[in-house]
């Protein structure tokens, strides 16, 4: 067993050796270079964690609640799905760009369709999962892409109450400093329940629900919606706009790396797309 200490969850803990191995892949690793909450740390100076610790906390939170449902013997949850539903979760969010969304609505990419082209292409990630299973690299993507057949364990890890809410909340609260995002997760985790195809939760915690869909309303309006941070992501989308407005029309830049050259291009291989960072873009807009 591995043990990450956590700010969120005190600790994360690893004990299959698939997942160990994806963690210790290239590809997961870069994670640590791009922040979970984009140009907020202009606004929120704590705000500087990274989709690395955040993948980590929704596989932790995503592992607290298969244990649950083994340890009670729940029928309704199919115990063969284990594996599979932990690296769906720790991996949901490798296909992130630097500051994602603002890269998204400039050049129309889609973080989840990175994410199985990843999973799916000749990466150290889908190496990990193939020498474990054959089939297993299909069998998340199409969770990441909702076709997956049991829609139990797509809504694990993608519904209005999934593991990647519940810990993005929290995470984004902690390190924001603000307190609107907190809420009982030890208590929903315990009223939670399988149920045919879809997850519940018992009706006497339907009070820790409402806190947590309050939180989650409170933290759009205080943090995620926050003027200076829309503000912010106007600059940044700004900045890609012109250089690639530039590059189009021929401008020869002093500095414009491969990868950032194809983006331009819409030419971005996997491997290329894997380059990118926000180290590189933040060097990129210093040498402009």
């Amino acid at each position: 067993e591995k043990v990450f200490k956590d700010p969120v969850h005190h600790s994360v803990f690893v004990q299959d050796p698939t997942i160990w191995k994806l963690i210790n892949t290239p590809e997961f690793q870069r994670l640590r270079r791009i922040r979970q909450l984009g140009t907020s740390y202009l606004t929120f100076h704590g705000a500087e964690h990274s989709r690395f610790s955040h993948s980590l906390g929704v596989y932790e939170i995503t592992r607290k609640i298969i244990s649950q449902f083994e340890r009670n013997g729940y029928a309704d949850w199919p115990q063969e799905e284990r594996l599979v539903s932990l690296c769906a979760a720790l991996l949901h969010d490798v296909g992130h760009g630097p500051f994602s969304h603002s890269l998204e609505q400039v050049f129309g990419t889609d973080h989840e369709r990175w994410t199985c082209e990843i999973i799916r292409g000749d990466t150290g990630i889908n190496r990990v999962l193939r020498e474990a299973d054959e089939s297993l690299p299909e069998r998340i993507a199409s969770i990441i892409c909702k076709t997956y057949e049991k829609p139990i364990v797509i809504s694990l890890v993608s519904s209005q109450m999934d593991a990647d809410r519940m810990d993005y909340l929290l995470r984004d609260s902690y390190f924001t400093g603000v307190h609107y995002g907190t809420f009982d997760l030890d208590r929903i985790l315990r009223v939670l329940r399988p149920y045919r195809d879809s997850i519940v939760v018992k009706e006497s915690g339907m009070h820790a629900v409402e806190a947590y869909l309050m939180s989650r309303y409170q933290m759009y309006w205080q943090v995620y919606f926050h003027p200076v941070t829309r503000s912010s992501e106007i600059v940044l989308r700004s900045i890609f706009r012109r250089a690639r407005a530039l590059h189009e029309s021929g401008y020869r830049f002093g500095f414009l790396l491969p990868p950032l050259r194809s983006l331009f291009d819409e030419t971005l291989s996997v491997s290329e797309y894997l380059e990118l960072d926000e180290a590189m873009a933040q060097t990129a807009f210093s040498q402009w």
